[in-house]
């Protein structure tokens, strides 16, 4: 006779183990909050020592084995991670927007951002997204690699409708998507391109970045007597919109966009529920010429962009490069 239990029960067993989930994830996150604030006490009397009694790392290793000998049970106070705690006082003293910040992130992520990034600025752009995004220790060295922070200063190139109709959506679509991480070949087809996305999709939702649900590839739209394809479609929360991408291997070219336009017209007049806004589209080119998608799209009455997408890592020296300049001609417009 089996003891396995009435599948009435399983809506109150389910709530009970919610409960369990919740309480630990809440003991976890106070925990840790406790242990970085420790370790933010610690570096801060390490940072003084230096500072006011010479202290050196020869002192800070006889610290280590100091604690090593009188408590064994402690750990994580290593001359290397007692260092390193003094780094992160001093990369956050005096700071009241970011000290919090980093308190709630894993002492492993902290390390990463304290020691890779080199302004608050780019401090706090990693310190919000991996919080907003959960971003994993891997994830986070990746979006690092791939110059996140360099590229949002990019914005894409946007349609006037799309910056009417979504408010926010500059702060969802980026200029340059990096896809590193299919391994495609040059050449590859659109065919290629698609496949390798939709193996990879984690992997290409992270870099979108957070509330994309992916719906479906080659997504079928009927209209009329005929059937036509989307590449990919997805859904995005925060927009509360369909997101329709098309791939383009090879340039942007301005007929692109009717295509485009009409593959939104049918989305809006047929999947698009009542609730929801207008759905937007995405050109994912290999290549663009910034002016000539911008003539394209002047005048284009869809909420619509083109992004460019590329294979390899960027080297964040030239990427750093081109946001001074962009900085630098910004400002010689405000002074004109």
């Amino acid at each position: 006779m089996s003891n396995k239990p009435v599948p009435v029960y399983e809506q109150d067993f389910a709530e009970v183990l919610g409960h369990i989930q919740q309480t630990r994830q809440r003991v976890f996150a106070q925990a840790n909050t406790a242990l970085m604030t420790l370790y933010w006490h610690v570096g801060g009397i390490i940072s003084q020592k230096v500072e006011q009694a010479g202290w050196g790392k020869g002192v800070v290793a006889e610290l280590a084995r100091y604690i090593a000998q009188a408590d064994p049970g402690v750990k994580g106070f290593s001359d290397k991670n007692l260092w390193r705690m003094k780094q992160f006082y001093e990369a956050y003293q005096g700071d009241e927007e970011l000290a919090p910040l980093a308190r709630e992130l894993p002492w492993t992520h902290n390390v990463i951002i304290f020691s890779r990034c080199k302004s608050p600025t780019e401090r706090k752009f990693y310190l919000r997204q991996t919080i907003a995004e959960k971003l994993g220790k891997r994830e986070l060295e990746r979006q690092i690699d791939a110059a996140s922070f360099e590229r949002s200063a990019q914005p894409a190139k946007l349609s006037p409708a799309a910056r009417v109709l979504h408010p926010a959506i500059s702060d969802v679509f980026k200029d340059h998507y990096v896809l590193e991480f299919l391994g495609l070949p040059e050449p590859h087809s659109e065919n290629d391109l698609q496949r390798a996305l939709v193996q990879h999709m984690k992997a290409f939702v992270l870099e979108l970045g957070k509330d994309f649900l992916f719906v479906g590839e080659q997504y079928r739209l009927q209209v009329g007597n005929q059937d036509f394809y989307i590449d990919l479609l997805f859904y995005h929360r925060g927009l509360s919109a369909l997101v329709a991408f098309e791939l383009k291997v090879g340039q942007f070219k301005p007929e692109h966009m009717g295509q485009l336009n009409f593959y939104l017209e049918a989305l809006d007049r047929d999947v698009k529920k009542p609730h929801e806004n207008p759905s937007i589209g995405v050109l994912l080119c290999r290549d663009k010429d910034d002016e000539v998608v911008e003539y394209a799209l002047s005048r284009n009455l869809s909420p619509a962009l083109v992004t460019q997408y590329q294979l390899q890592l960027p080297d964040k020296k030239l990427i750093a490069a081109k946001m001074h300049e962009l900085l630098t001609q910004h400002e010689g417009l405000g002074d004109e």
